[in-house]
């Protein structure tokens, strides 16, 4: 529904106990905190096909409050900025400069418009141009780059239509493009009534199971459908340099669009009606077809139905064809894949999915390939004696990686890893893929053919070493590389030279910003490329550590301790804030395992506890909290006890080391990490304060699963009661903070779940406080919301924790 908001309603709505009930404007923190939030971000680099050069694109740090008072449509899964019709409240780069990777020289490019906004840069397939979205007030545009003289250039005068975020495609010849553009024809938007014309109906006279999880903007009336309609719609154009624009094919709301290798067919996937007003747009119904070059139906693959009835679980799917991707080796060859057990993870089967595939001229039947025993999870092409498929089953956390031959008729399947994908410390990595020339992604191979190659996030109990490898596809061996070293965490970015063994890489250390390296793995020579500066170099003697213990029952536990500037242990145990997020298990000792490095920049970021280290606490920040259940077990069967007893670890682990005060420990957390915070206040006094962002607090709200819980309220009743903070807000003793985006889109997360949690505790008089940002979403955006954020938990944690009597 389109929202009007006045800029007079721009007050943050204080509900409190103990603080002062008037409204406040804005609020700014301490100077230390303030800068954070106005340092500098580090720029997005991202390397061109033909290895010759980086793009250098300078992002903005936050919106502002008045960028998120713009008018805003939010309908089917989607909000919409009707002004410019692309994706509200947009992040995006405000710079744009490319370096030859050879002769390491910038170059600033010319033509760009004052205060630019620029979003989804793309490079052609050879590298000679880029393309890329200028988001205005009154439109999106699109841009292109020319290598040649650094030079941009508006490509068209029409409005891009970017509602759906992908709006424009590179044809393999790196000359022409595809874009989706608003219709010429559109008229003006649907007027809204406020006279309505009959009720809003929704019907299942049918009897129709949908036990649908809880999605936030969805459809509500007859109106919505037609704004959605309107804004969604698009026409589809190709442009060629010298030639002008073509039109192609009819007006429709396409979701996906996607050119052939050689650049003569389109893959369409269009929204069709009827929509649904409890599930997304992508699930609405769609229609499948293949155009020829002229915007001609070659073919109608499929009319796939409403979705609102997809089986229970976290592997359920829909039925009929789905994931359709044109094969990268090939010129003009179609795959997909089809559930074979209706998409329901309760049946019994050893078959689950098969994969089909439709060549030019896509006559006759599809043409069965491979079929799978677990979800279809995707394809890494290479060419007719190899491609790669995945396959995954969440409940269980099984995966399963295997070789095929793609097309020869041959179904059969070797598979090469089987795995848990919870278990990081074995997760084989993924191979290497590199654009070819049609800038299509396939398997990078060494010259012979012989050899892959691999790269892995080289988990850890010393922290995260990621690595290259060599992948002997005979064999299986595999031969690293490389490996990431103390005292760096370095990443690999991307192959410059396959032949010569030369890579991009990204590099930083505690007190080194994240820069761009070329490291010769033949020589062992490694030259910086970029000198991005450190963003605040005033903080570098805050001190890190990786905390490494266990819980009671034996599993292994870690956090980031984060200690201010100049501490000495002498100086005795500090006021401390601890930061987590429960994750869910199968396995104690995947459990146990380290996620992170020691060695990662300290990236600062203003809605982070690390924040606080500058106000004087020691942080233990992304503390372990898993939650685990294995075999038949459920981890929620016992959520609270597990919570109770991570945090029972943390605190004694800090008291041990002599850092933490345990009479003045405050916990936090965001969205799931706010439902641990409250949970843990309303089941233990180890605190001293909480503060909870965005969370949600009665699972009855969201009866047919939450997170990673797939039994419905009605399978365990006890589970969301005994899990819900809500219904022991009479237990809460503990001074708690509640935040919460008024705006918030996540689901699962409405704004009321806070307003009601706020309610029960001042009804039992809890010293509580509600905090509720104007026009945010689940994250916040605006400077000034983040800003008044930081004011108020620093305030919040000096009043009961720092300075506790």
């Amino acid at each position: 529904m389109l929202r009007s908001l006045l800029l007079g309603f721009l007050s943050v709505i204080l509900l409190t106990a103990g603080f002062s009930q008037d409204n406040l404007t804005y609020q700014t923190p301490s100077a230390d905190l303030a800068l954070l939030v106005d340092a500098p971000a580090t720029p997005a680099v991202i390397q061109s096909p033909d290895n010759q050069y980086l793009a250098i694109l300078n992002r903005n740090n936050y919106l502002t409050i008045a960028d998120l008072a713009r008018p805003e449509l939010r309908i089917a899964g989607l909000r919409i900025d009707p002004s410019n019709n692309g994706p509200s409240r947009l992040r995006y780069q405000v710079d744009l400069a490319v370096m030859n990777i050879r002769d390491k020289k910038v170059h600033k490019v010319s033509g760009l418009p004052e205060h630019v906004k620029i979003i989804n840069f793309q490079w052609a397939p050879d590298g000679s141009r880029a393309a890329f979205l200028i988001v205005g007030d009154k439109k999106t545009e699109l841009w292109m780059l020319n290598i040649a003289d650094f030079k941009v250039a508006r490509v068209t005068e029409r409005a891009i239509n970017n509602v759906f975020y992908r709006a424009f495609f590179w044809y393999p010849d790196s000359r022409s493009i595809l874009f989706l553009s608003v219709p010429d024809d559109r008229g003006p938007a649907p007027e809204q009534s406020a006279v309505p014309k009959g009720p809003v109906i929704r019907d299942n006279t049918s009897g129709k199971k949908a036990a649908v999880r809880t999605f936030q903007d969805m459809l509500t009336s007859p109106e919505d459908e037609r704004l959605f309609a309107y804004y969604a719609v698009s026409s589809i154009f190709r442009y060629t340099p010298g030639k002008g624009e073509q039109k192609l094919g009819h007006e429709g709301i396409f979701i996906n669009t996607g050119i052939s290798p050689d650049g003569k067919y389109l893959l369409v996937e269009e929204v069709i009606r009827p929509f649904s007003y409890i599930v997304p747009y992508y699930r609405f119904p769609l229609q499948v077809m293949i155009w020829d070059t002229q915007g001609e139906t070659v073919r109608k693959l499929a009319t796939i139905p409403l979705a609102e009835n997809i089986p229970k679980g976290f592997d359920a799917t829909r039925t009929g064809p789905r994931s359709f991707t044109w094969r990268s080796d090939k010129p003009a060859t179609l795959y997909w894949a089809e559930a074979t057990d209706n998409g329901d993870p309760a049946v019994k089967t050893e078959k689950r999915e098969q994969l089909y595939f439709l060549s030019a001229p896509f006559k006759g039947d599809p043409v069965k390939d491979v079929s799978l025993g677990l979800r279809f999870g995707g394809v890494t092409w290479g060419n007719d004696g190899l491609a790669v498929v995945s396959e995954r089953w969440r409940r269980d956390r099984h995966a399963v990686i295997s070789f095929f031959k793609p097309g020869t008729g041959d179904q059969s399947k070797r598979k090469i890893f089987d795995y848990s994908y919870e278990d990081r410390y074995h997760i084989p990595g993924s191979f290497v893929t590199a654009e070819n020339e049609n800038g299509h992604r396939v398997l990078l191979t060494d010259t012979k053919g012989e050899t892959l190659f691999m790269t892995n996030p080289g988990y850890s109990a010393e922290g995260n070493r990621p690595w290259i490898a060599k992948y002997n596809i005979r064999t299986g061996k595999t031969d690293r590389l490389w490996q990431s070293e103390a005292p760096y965490y370095e990443l690999p970015a991307g192959f410059i030279d396959v032949h010569k063994l030369v890579i991009l890489t990204r590099r930083e250390s505690v007190h080194e910003s994240p820069n761009y390296f070329l490291r010769d793995l033949k020589k062992g020579k490694t030259e910086q490329l970029t000198h991005f500066p450190h963003p605040y170099p005033q903080f570098k003697g805050i001190r890190k550590q990786m905390v490494h213990y266990k819980r009671k029952d034996g599993i292994d536990l870690t956090f980031e301790l984060y200690l201010p500037a100049g501490y000495k242990k002498e100086d005795g145990p500090l006021p401390t804030f601890l930061w987590a997020y429960p994750r869910e298990f199968k396995s104690a000792s995947a459990a146990g395992q380290v996620n992170g490095s020691p060695y990662s920049f300290i990236r600062i970021r203003p809605l982070s506890a690390v924040a606080m280290v500058l106000q004087g606490y020691a942080v233990l920040n992304n503390a372990s909290f898993p939650i685990v259940g294995e075999g038949d077990e459920e981890p929620n069967n016992t959520f609270i006890e597990q919570l109770v007893a991570n945090a029972e670890a943390a605190i004694q682990k800090a008291t041990d080391m002599g850092v933490t005060d345990p009479a003045r420990v405050a916990v936090g957390g965001h969205s799931y990490g706010a439902f641990m915070t409250a949970n843990l206040l309303a089941h233990s006094s180890l605190f001293a304060a909480g503060i909870a962002r965005s969370g949600a607090y009665n699972r009855t709200l969201t009866p047919f699963g939450f997170q990673n819980e797939t039994r419905t309220y009605w399978d365990a009743p006890e589970i969301y009661y005994k899990m819900s903070p809500f219904m022991h807000a009479d237990k809460v003793k503990t001074p708690i903070l509640l935040i919460h985006g008024m705006a918030d889109n996540n689901s699962g997360t409405f704004p009321i779940q806070s307003d009601r949690f706020y309610n029960a505790l001042k009804g039992h008089g809890a010293v509580a406080r509600l905090v509720k940002l104007p026009l945010e979403s689940h994250g916040y955006q605006a400077r000034e919301s983040v800003l008044h954020v930081l004011w108020e938990e620093s305030r919040w944690l000096d009043t009961y924790v720092k300075n506790k009597k």
